[in-house]
């Protein structure tokens, strides 16, 4: 679904993930849809669990010429260093984790004062709206057909309540025929510098 997927997103994708240094950590790396926005010659710390994406996802890094560090961990657990990186990237992974509270506590470990994470995701439309309605109806075919995806959560307010310096969050729709998909958000949040 990826041509189908970056239709939609690509504008706030471009966004979201303008001017990335020469080394980004992924979570959810997946086939590696997101290798278009790294800069030439940038190595890709990715985080995937899923080893059926493996051989694509190394393939897809060698042809884009990405140096790939390829870590089969959960976006939970990373085993990368405390502050040790500048820049967290994800699309579409915090509705399929099993604890986005967890994984934003991670992001914030890993990063550095004044790192950035990067995000492009779908949430919960608001309550009483018809999109909120057909979530609902839909939430377990929807979680068994998409690797889990959770098309309810108030991610949102997860990363506003995850202790960042600041975030910035673009609210969008798009229109697909995936009513439950139709809500996102897109933006930056970035880690508290260091007290001099």
């Amino acid at each position: 679904m990826d041509p189908y997927i970056e239709h939609h997103l690509r504008l706030h994708k471009q966004r979201a993930f303008a001017e990335l240094p020469p080394e980004v950590v992924e979570l959810g790396s997946g086939v590696g849809a997101n290798l278009r926005y790294l800069p030439a010659g940038a190595t890709l710390i990715a985080v995937e669990p899923n080893r059926h994406m493996h051989a694509r996802l190394r393939s897809a890094a060698a042809r884009a010429g990405v140096r790939l560090d390829l870590r089969e961990r959960l976006a939970e657990s990373t085993g990368l260093p405390d502050h040790s990186v500048d820049t967290v990237i994800s699309s579409l992974v915090l509705c399929t984790v099993h604890d986005p509270d967890a994984v934003l506590a991670e992001v914030r470990r890993i990063l550095r004062p004044g790192g950035a994470f990067r995000f492009v995701e779908h949430v919960a439309a608001p309550d009483g709206t018809p999109t909120r309605l057909a979530q609902r109806l839909v939430r377990r075919p929807w979680a068994w057909t998409f690797e889990g995806c959770s098309c309810e959560r108030d991610l949102e307010g997860a990363l506003r309540a995850a202790a960042f310096a600041s975030v910035e969050v673009e609210r969008y729709r798009v229109r697909t025929a995936f009513l439950p998909f139709n809500t996102q958000i897109a933006g930056v949040a970035v880690t508290p510098r260091a007290s001099s």
